[in-house]
């Protein structure tokens, strides 16, 4: 089964297509049916280990009401935990003081999480060394800060380093402009913090402000219409939100509390269009055991009618009326509030309407100065995404109690909802750590597609997941199963150069087997020469598992090469192809070669080849200079044979007959384009070398081009069902 469509964005032509591909036309070699992949996968369970941790951390400060002196000595007996009313049995226990802190010579503190911006020091400090040590991250959002605004954080923070830091504290420093930077790694050094907090600049984040919307006064004239960015502040939220899942994991494995110092200019949130990444955001910090503490770094503000020097004059009776004024005021607080959030649902503080922000540096640490850590494992097994509330008591009188009011439950794929989904799609997208739940094959070739001053080339990339690997869900006479796909190209430099994504619906009828046949997706990118980096991403959307693949690809500058040669590619299977697919490098003489990305061939197959050779030299035949491709097209002296053998260990068994271009074929490319069909019933079953040779006698340049292929038997053809014999007729 093939479904073709085509894309069109600024990179010219992709093709995008599903094929149900035989087993043992496509597998890799070691699943060779369905029976082996069954014994492979049983015998990798046995090494497999996955550990699956529900464990709850809490901080609890307990505080003498009178005195609001911190109570020690209590015990684990002392307490009593409840979670959503449901009492929880406590399972670790530990006090920890400031006062009891042993001096750390300089260490560093590491996050060892995969996809973080921790670690890139080399000293890490142990479990034990951070014990009764405060752990503190100084978070500069400067996207979100005015100029004026970074400079009173920047003050509060130089005046915590120099006269409020205790040799008990451990500091980082970390900001986010156009990416989320670690500045600092945590160190109780105060000159290597000084260093990192003064590096800072107001014109870092420029362009990642807040842009206008329809309730706001940040436009000239409100009479007139007012372009609504609300689109652009959405995704603007998303990036700040999740930088603070970023850093909750990257600080996860410490089990000690962590305390997040968040200086911001607020941070817009848009009814409910933020709210997964907003649960994201919070979820990490609560399992990260980390509390936030936001400060507003506009500090206290006289909000006027009509607005600060930011924004223009109004017009109209908006002024007087008092909607201008209202509408600064919803906004100032829609702004506030994500940040009273972020702190609250964490365990945090957040500093509003003040300039002077030593009390978020005292409030840190006091709360982290004496505190106790409970861990208990929830009843509650059910992986639904929800909130849950934490009821602690104390059997002890006249003593308060702070701890964060609750959490929320970890999320199966099953109850997540749209966004939630998306985001671990893009999550995985930019792990380090490869998703294997799903196995996933990938190979991609190049053609060249411009052979101007700045060639550019087309690559294909062909991506299979075994049949086997999807759950398909009966429906009717047919299987139907959905795939997520999703894919990023990087160059060197790290910079975005594609992006793919699709869901892909699947419809199989039960008679194509498709447990032991291969779903494969073709698509293709069109870029100039250079090094680039390729991942995908695939989720089936019965479990959620998910599999990931990545490769580099290196487009070579073929002026380099003495004979200019693309790549080769094997197929088993060739598709219809119609008016769309003109352009394509895969398409050829009516049709589309559909790649066989494992080299697993059939010997009652035919083996398809499909290559291009650029600018073949011409001339004359008696060695006269020789003149250009393109105007030595259908001329006499151009001169390129080619022909196809394959080599069992050093021995050759078959060559196919030499083949002789004198044209361009492919005009539009200065190329000649070479097909091959070859069946293979004339070889036996075995391990091949396929090996191309391509020689452009009047250039006298050369190329032979080797691949390793498999070849097996046929697949014997079912018996016939036994026919039952007709009743003889009655006399």
């Amino acid at each position: 089964m093939f479904v073709h469509s085509r894309k069109h964005s600024e990179r010219p032509y992709r093709l995008i297509s599903i094929a149900l591909i035989g087993l043992v036309g496509a597998m890799p070699i070691a699943a060779q049916d369905q029976t082996q992949n069954d014994q492979t996968q049983n015998t990798q369970t046995a090494y497999t280990l996955k550990v699956d941790s529900d464990l709850v951390l809490t901080n609890i400060v307990v505080r003498d009401k009178k005195t609001g002196e911190v109570v020690r000595g209590l015990t684990a007996n002392d307490f009593q935990v409840q979670e959503n009313g449901k009492p929880q049995k406590i399972i670790s226990f530990d006090f920890q003081s400031v006062d009891q802190a042993a001096p750390l010579n300089e260490a560093t503190v590491n996050g060892k999480a995969g996809n973080t911006i921790m670690g890139n020091m080399n000293r890490t400090a142990t479990s034990t060394q951070l014990r009764n040590h405060r752990l503190i991250v100084m978070f500069f959002d400067i996207t979100s800060m005015q100029p004026e605004d970074l400079e009173r954080a920047q003050d509060a923070a130089r005046n915590y380093i120099n006269r409020q830091m205790q040799p008990a504290d451990l500091v980082a420093v970390v900001s986010l402009d156009q990416s989320l930077s670690l500045d600092k790694d945590f160190t109780a050094s105060k000159q290597q913090l000084l260093d990192a907090v003064n590096a800072y600049s107001g014109s870092q984040g420029a362009g990642f402000q807040s842009g206008a919307t329809s309730t706001t006064n940040q436009v000239e004239d409100t009479t007139a219409f007012t372009p609504d960015e609300q689109e652009y502040n959405d995704v603007n939220t998303d990036r700040e939100l999740f930088a603070f899942a970023d850093i909750a994991h990257s600080l996860a494995y410490i089990n000690e509390k962590k305390s997040l110092l968040y200086f911001s200019g607020g941070i817009q949130r848009d009814g409910i269009e933020n709210q997964a990444s907003l649960h994201a955001a919070i979820n990490a910090s609560v399992r990260a055991n980390m509390s936030i503490y936001s400060v507003d770094a506009r500090g206290l503000e006289a909000i006027s009618p009509l607005g600060d020097a930011s924004t223009g004059s109004l017009r109209g009776t908006s002024g007087y009326n008092g909607a201008a004024l209202q509408n600064n005021l919803d906004s100032n607080f829609n702004t506030q509030e994500v940040m009273a959030t972020l702190s609250s649902d964490t365990g945090g503080k957040a500093f509003f309407d003040s300039n002077d922000f030593s009390p978020a540096f005292q409030r840190i640490q006091q709360d982290t100065s004496a505190y106790y850590v409970i861990g208990f494992r929830s009843t509650d097994t059910m992986k639904d995404g929800r909130y849950r509330r934490l009821t602690i008591k104390i059997n002890r009188p006249n003593v308060k109690l702070e701890y964060r009011p609750g959490y929320y439950a970890p999320a199966d794929y099953k109850h997540a909802n749209k966004d939630e989904r998306e985001r671990q799609l893009q999550e995985q997208l930019a792990s380090d750590l490869p998703a294997t739940d799903v196995e996933v094959y990938l190979e991609a070739y190049y053609f060249r597609s411009d052979a101007g001053a700045s060639p550019r080339f087309y690559v294909p990339v062909s991506l299979i997941v075994p049949g086997s690997q999807i759950p398909f869900v009966k429906g009717g006479d047919r299987s139907k199963a959905t795939l997520d796909i999703i894919g990023q190209l990087k160059n060197t430099a790290g910079q975005d150069m594609a992006e793919i994504r699709q869901t892909v619906k699947l419809a199989i009828d039960d008679s194509q087997q498709v447990s032991r046949k291969n779903i494969q997706y073709t698509t293709g990118f069109t870029l100039p020469l250079g090094k680039y980096h390729l991942k995908f991403v695939v989720r089936e959307n019965q479990t959620g598992r998910m599999g990931s693949f990545e490769t580099d690809i290196n487009l070579p500058d073929l002026k380099k090469f003495p004979l200019k040669l693309s790549s080769v590619v094997l197929s088993s299977q060739r598709s219809p192809s119609g008016k769309k697919e003109e352009g394509n490098p895969l398409a050829n003489g009516g049709f589309t070669w559909v790649p066989n990305v494992a080299h697993v061939f059939r010997t009652d197959q035919h083996m398809y080849l499909l290559y291009e050779v650029y600018d073949p030299a011409s001339g004359p035949p008696n060695g006269a200079p020789k003149v250009s491709p393109v105007a030595a097209a259908g001329k006499p002296g151009m001169k390129v044979l080619t022909s196809i053998e394959f080599l069992k260990g050093t021995t050759k068994v078959f060559e196919t007959p030499l083949v002789e271009a004198n044209t361009l074929n492919v005009p539009g490319r200065d190329a000649v384009a070479f097909a091959f069909d070859i069946p293979l019933d004339r070889l036996t079953a075995g391990l091949y070398i396929c090996q191309v040779n391509v020689i452009d006698d009047t250039g006298g340049s050369f190329s032979f081009p080797r691949q390793a292929l498999l070849i097996r038997p046929a697949v014997a053809a079912p018996p016939p069902a036994p026919q039952t014999p007709a009743p003889a007729p009655n006399p």
